[in-house]
C-alpha cells in the first residue's frame, strides 16, 4: 500500500485516509445500504480503471487478522470512567505477562479535542466549564452528567493523563507493565467512586499497592505539558492525534495488529485474537496450550493446564447438556403418549359400558343364568375390544 504522501501526489492533492474507516453510522449512512464495502480511493481508482478497459476484476474479501511478524501489537481506546472494559483491565494482566515480548500492548485514552469543539474561546477562556483541562483544550463527557458535583470531564482528562504517565514509566519499554495493570485494577477497586475519584489519599493508595513511583508520575504529568496552564499537553495531544488516525469512533475498542476486534470485550476474546496474529511458526507456547481454554485466563494462572477444555462459556451448552437434555424430552413425551393411550383405551371402556347398560334389553337378563351387565359389574375384566 502506498504512503500517504504517494497517495496525495496521485490524488492532485486531495487528502487521503490514511487507516480504515471504521463502519459506524455518524447519522448520514441512511443512503448506504447493506452489505457495502469500502476501499482506499487508490486501490479503488486502480480497479475502476480495470473495469473501464473491460478487464475482468476479481476481489477477495477476508476476514483474518494481519499476521506480519512474531509479535503482535495490540491497542485498548478507553476512559477511566468505562464499565463495559473494567473486567477485563481487571483480568488481563497476567495473560499480558504470560506473553512477554511476544506481543506488545498500548493503553490510549480517548481525549475530545477542545479547540475543534469550540470548547477554547477567542481569548483563551474555557468554554465548556468543567468538561475540559487547559483552558479548554481538553475535554471529556462528565460521566455522571451532573456539572456541579460528582466526577467532571476535566477528572477524566487528568486520571488519562496519570494512566498514560504511569505506562510510559513502567509499560513503554517491554510493551508489558505489570505496575500499571495492578494501578488500573486498584484504582477500580478503592478509588471508581464519585466521593474518590480525585481523592488524593485515594490515589497514593493505589500507588502504594501496585508500587507505582507517584512523585515520578506527578512530574511526568507536569512535564508533559501540566492541565491548569492556557498551552498544549504533549501526550494529550498526541492521544487526540491517534484516535483521529485509527478512527476511534466506538469505546472501548481494542485492535490488534491495527485491525479492530468487534463484539464483546473481555480476556478470551482478546487472548484468541493476540493468538491468532502471529505468522506461522511464530505463536508462543502459552498460546498453544490455552487458545482452545474454556477460559484462558485460569489457563495462564496454572501455567498453561487448562482445566476446563470443553468450550467457551459463551452463553450455549456443551453436547453433553444438550444430548441430555434431548433424551429427557423424548422420554417425557413418550412418557405423555403412553399415558394417553391407556387412558384412552378406558374413556373407551367406559363409554361402550354405558351404552350396553342403557340399551340391553330388559328380558334377556336372566338368559343362561346369568345377567349381560356382569361384565360391567366386574370393572371391565372381560374385554369388549379385540387385541
Amino acid at each position: 500500500r502506498m504512503t500517504d504522501g504517494e497517495c496525495i501526489r496521485r490524488a492532485n492533492g486531495t487528502m487521503c485516509e490514511t487507516s480504515e474507516p471504521i463502519m459506524a453510522d455518524d447519522g448520514s449512512g441512511k443512503d448506504i445500504s447493506i452489505p457495502s464495502f469500502l476501499m482506499f480511493k487508490v486501490d479503488a481508482d486502480t480497479l475502476k480503471a480495470e473495469v473501464k478497459n473491460n478487464n475482468p476484476v476479481q476481489l477477495e474479501m477476508a476476514w483474518a487478522l494481519p499476521t506480519p511478524d512474531d509479535r503482535v501489537e495490540y491497542d485498548l481506546w478507553t476512559v477511566p470512567t468505562d464499565i463495559l472494559s473494567r473486567p477485563f483491565l481487571d483480568g488481563f494482566k497476567d495473560v499480558a505477562s504470560s506473553l512477554g515480548k511476544s506481543a506488545y500492548f498500548t493503553p490510549h485514552f480517548y481525549i475530545y479535542d477542545g479547540v475543534r469543539s469550540n470548547c477554547e474561546g477567542a481569548n483563551g477562556n474555557n468554554q465548556c466549564a468543567s468538561l475540559c483541562t487547559n483552558h479548554g483544550r481538553y475535554c471529556a463527557t462528565d460521566p455522571d452528567n451532573d456539572f456541579d458535583s460528582g466526577i467532571s470531564g476535566a477528572d477524566v482528562v487528568k486520571e488519562s493523563l496519570r494512566r498514560i504517565c504511569i505506562w510510559k514509566h513502567y509499560g513503554d519499554e517491554n510493551g508489558i507493565g505489570g505496575n500499571w495493570w495492578d494501578y488500573v485494577s486498584q484504582f477500580n477497586r478503592l478509588c471508581n467512586t464519585g466521593d474518590f475519584f480525585m481523592n488524593d489519599d485515594c490515589i497514593r493508595d493505589a500507588y502504594k499497592h501496585s508500587k507505582v513511583d507517584g512523585d515520578a508520575i506527578n512530574r511526568c504529568m507536569r512535564d508533559s505539558g501540566g492541565l491548569d496552564q492556557d498551552g498544549p499537553n504533549t501526550f494529550l495531544d498526541q492521544e487526540i492525534k491517534n484516535s483521529n488516525e485509527q478512527g476511534v469512533v466506538i469505546l472501548p475498542t481494542v485492535f490488534v495488529n491495527n485491525a479492530a476486534l468487534r463484539g464483546r470485550l473481555n480476556v478470551a476474546n482478546v487472548f484468541d485474537a493476540i493468538c491468532a496474529g502471529f505468522a506461522d511458526g511464530t505463536k508462543p507456547k502459552i498460546c498453544s496450550q490455552c487458545d482452545k481454554c474454556g477460559d484462558p485466563a485460569e489457563c495462564v494462572k496454572a501455567k498453561g493446564v487448562c482445566k476446563h477444555s470443553v468450550g467457551r462459556n459463551t452463553g450455549g451448552v456443551s453436547n453433553f447438556t444438550f444430548g441430555i437434555s434431548m433424551m429427557s424430552v423424548i422420554a417425557l413425551f413418550i412418557g405423555l403418549g403412553i399415558w394417553q393411550y391407556r387412558k384412552s383405551r378406558e374413556d373407551m371402556r367406559d363409554q361402550v359400558r354405558g351404552i350396553l347398560a342403557e340399551y340391553m334389553p330388559l328380558e334377556d337378563q336372566e338368559m343362561n343364568g346369568s345377567s349381560p351387565m356382569d361384565f360391567a359389574q366386574k370393572a371391565g375384566k372381560t374385554s369388549l375390544i379385540s387385541t
